[in-house]
């Protein structure tokens, strides 16, 4: 054998032990798995700060949103309030000026024998002198308080406002009639205080 046979001996026996290094350590490498990346498992930093705003923004508008509600509460119940306030003072001012009506009426009614014995001097011309004025006064004060006096004769008979003390038939009218009045009657404001006592006159 010539020393050429034996070199190319040599490196073939040197390339087989590299070359069972090399398998050897690609037995021992595992192979580099590749990296699945999973749906949610890592998100970019522009997706945190996406994710964060919506969560703001989603919890600005609940508590927006709670805010108005309480607005809108607190809205009706000043609504409320204010409409019990506005028929409390209507209640009141009612109740007020009823009572006001009922104590000048009670007034006006202990006066108004007075004002009978005035129209009974008037009638028989009794009313003359000092008792005149005074009389006018008295009437001008109790007409300023709201009395008004109704009852004339010819007025047509109302058994609302009109008390019948007599009857009698008459050619000369066309419906019942007060041809007498023995009383006056007397309203306050739209309150009937006394009735007319009259005469009544009935068609024949």
């Amino acid at each position: 054998m010539s020393a050429k046979d034996d070199d190319n001996d040599g490196l073939e026996a040197e390339r087989e032990v590299i070359q069972g290094e090399i398998d050897s350590t690609a037995e021992e490498t595992p192979a580099e798995e590749p990296v699945l990346k999973k749906a949610g498992a890592h998100r970019a930093p522009e997706e945190d700060e996406a994710s964060a705003a919506g969560d703001g923004k989603s919890a600005l508008g609940a508590e927006l949103e709670a805010l108005r509600n309480e607005l809108e509460e607190r809205t009706h119940d000043l609504q409320r309030v204010t409409a019990e306030y506005a028929n409390y003072r209507k209640r009141v001012d009612r109740d007020r000026g009823a009572a006001a009506e009922q104590t000048t009426g009670k007034v006006l009614t202990d006066l108004l024998p007075v004002l009978d014995d005035i129209d009974r001097a008037r009638e028989h011309g009794d009313l003359v002198g000092p008792f005149a004025s005074v009389a006018e006064q008295l009437t001008a004060v109790t007409g300023k308080l709201g009395l008004a006096a109704f009852g004339e004769k010819g007025d047509p008979f109302d058994p609302n406002r009109h008390e019948a003390v007599a009857h009698q038939t008459s050619a000369d009218v066309d419906e019942p009639t007060c041809v007498e009045v023995m009383r006056r009657g007397y309203t306050l404001g739209e309150r009937l205080l006394r009735p007319a006592m009259v005469a009544v006159a009935d068609p024949e």
